[in-house]
């Protein structure tokens, strides 16, 4: 199987303060991979160095088989951020509007959008629901509805492999159920790749391929099926954690 993420013995440091520690984890095509762990125990780093915005002290991370400070394809990835942390909902856009900044990567930040660029706009925003919003102000939606918004301007560029951190942040409950269909969607019908971090463990384990378990060290990775059976998750938790599963009707790829 193609590696789309291969990380090996990366370790990272803020200052004196370790954060990861001998991490080597590889994401293979195809696959809906869950990062979970408790706050503060390395995910959103790890996230950063995926994408490039952080150097690790040690180890090595190849996106595609290329290393990431030599990695040139970005159009390749998709992120979507936290809601609340990248977006002021009184900005003045509408849908569309917001989705065709997905593609300034490609055409550039001045250049106008030709009839195809406007063609995958509207393709984009049609794949995640939100077409009778398409001309609708951003600030008028729903938090759901937004972040259907984000993943179409993650999903513009046609990337292969689409990183989400806490999708459901600022999500009504209602809402979160078709949020993870649509991402099953993407992974299943479009055999993207998927990395998505979250604390929802119960209602991610009904659709993720496989999970990764972060506290500074990776303490599990596995397929979902193995990471339900496991028993000790408490003990990195340092807590107890108990899955909640809403509905097990699937298998796994």
């Amino acid at each position: 199987m193609e590696e789309v993420v291969a990380i090996h013995d990366v370790s990272f440091h803020y200052g004196n303060r370790n954060v990861l520690e001998n991490i080597s984890l590889t994401v293979e095509k195809g696959a809906f991979l869950g990062l979970v762990g408790p706050n503060g125990s390395g995910k959103s780093t790890l996230i950063k160095l995926m994408l490039g915005l952080l150097e690790p002290q040690q180890g090595e991370l190849r996106l595609f088989g290329k290393r990431v400070d030599k990695f040139k394809h970005w159009d390749k990835i998709g992120f979507v951020s936290q809601k609340a942390n990248s977006f002021n909902s009184g900005f003045p856009a509408t849908v569309y509007e917001v989705v065709s900044m997905g593609l300034y990567g490609k055409v550039g930040l001045f250049r106008f959008l030709n009839k195809h660029h406007k063609e995958k706009v509207y393709e984009a925003v049609e794949q995640v629901g939100m077409t009778e919003y398409l001309h609708q102000n951003i600030g008028e939606l729903s938090g759901g509805q937004q972040q259907r918004v984000f993943i179409a301007r993650a999903l513009v560029s046609d990337p292969e492999l689409l990183i989400l951190d806490e999708p459901t942040v600022g999500v009504d409950v209602s809402n979160v159920r078709q949020f993870y269909g649509l991402l099953e969607e993407l992974n299943r019908a479009r055999g993207m790749t998927l990395i998505m971090v979250t604390h929802d463990i119960g209602a991610m384990t009904d659709h993720v391929t496989d999970v990764a378990c972060l506290n500074k060290h990776l303490h599990f990775h596995g397929n979902t099926a193995e990471f339900t059976a496991n028993q000790d998750l408490s003990s990195f938790y340092g807590h107890d954690v108990h899955l909640l599963s809403h509905n097990h009707s699937h298998g796994g790829h």
